[in-house]
């Protein structure tokens, strides 16, 4: 009878520790699942550009010819110009790039669009009809930690969210802590370190849900990563153990 109660309470004890971790798994748990919601998109900031960017910026205008001399591509470094097609035209540290016929011009703390504006102003003394495009070739986030896959990648778009960014990484494993997932962003010369919940769907309001340039997310993971890891080395090392007592005796043996 003492064998079945025991066997009862280990069982019991079982189903309880499985419940208590997976109510820590799922994300967006105060969402209702029964139910459409509705949620208003109010918290995307356009990226701006910063020092140290690579733009790629290409004109076209009823001259091709003419106009392709800033598909070059050349960047400033230092205040000298040089040919850099593979890069684009790279952010110096006063924000700003050089272009051919127009020199200087300060672009940091614009978006895409508004430099896209500018530029175009600027080309109709030259051109006629001229259309520019333009975009951050360095766009790249980190993620590492407890997830599948870290690693750093390159971005195609201006617009990326952290869920996208795990979901690149190969979303968190099943010993990742959700509501313990860090974003670290430079902001003004500062490093800013920002806790991140995946359990609550406030992430999607969050005004660090869309992600900047160099950002990087680190998933922490829980004591089962470690007892995990332990275990294992703890097993090994009792195996190594006992194969090497087995052979000292079996040595002693056939002495």
């Amino acid at each position: 009878m003492n064998v079945k109660r025991t066997l009862y309470a280990l069982l019991l004890m079982v189903l309880v520790s499985s419940c208590g971790s997976y109510k820590n798994i799922p994300y967006f748990q105060d969402l209702d699942q029964n139910n459409i919601t509705n949620q208003k998109v109010d918290n995307y900031s356009p990226l701006t550009i910063q020092p140290a960017d690579i733009l790629a910026i290409n004109v076209n205008s009823r001259n091709p010819e003419s106009s392709a001399i800033f598909n070059g591509n050349q960047s400033r470094i230092g205040g000298s110009a040089t040919d850099n097609s593979s890069l684009g035209y790279l952010v110096d540290p006063d924000g700003l790039i050089y272009l051919p016929l127009l020199g200087e011009m300060k672009v940091s703390g614009l978006t895409t669009t508004q430099l896209r504006k500018k530029l175009t102003e600027k080309l109709l003394a030259l051109y006629k009809d001229p259309v520019v495009n333009i975009r951050i070739t360095n766009f790249k986030i980190s993620v590492f930690g407890d997830v599948l896959r870290p690693d750093t990648y390159s971005i195609q778009n201006e617009r990326v969210t952290v869920t996208q960014a795990l979901s690149l990484a190969g979303d968190l494993n099943i010993t990742a802590k959700r509501k313990n997932v860090m974003l670290v962003r430079d902001i003004d010369g500062k490093r800013t370190f920002i806790p991140i919940d995946l359990t609550s769907k406030s992430l999607y309001q969050s005004p660090y849900f869309y992600l900047k340039n160099n950002d990087e997310i680190y998933v922490t993971p829980d004591r089962t990563k470690y007892a995990t890891v332990d275990r294992g080395y703890r097993t090994t090392q009792l195996v190594l153990t006992g194969l090497s007592i087995i052979a000292i005796v079996l040595s002693n043996l056939y002495r």
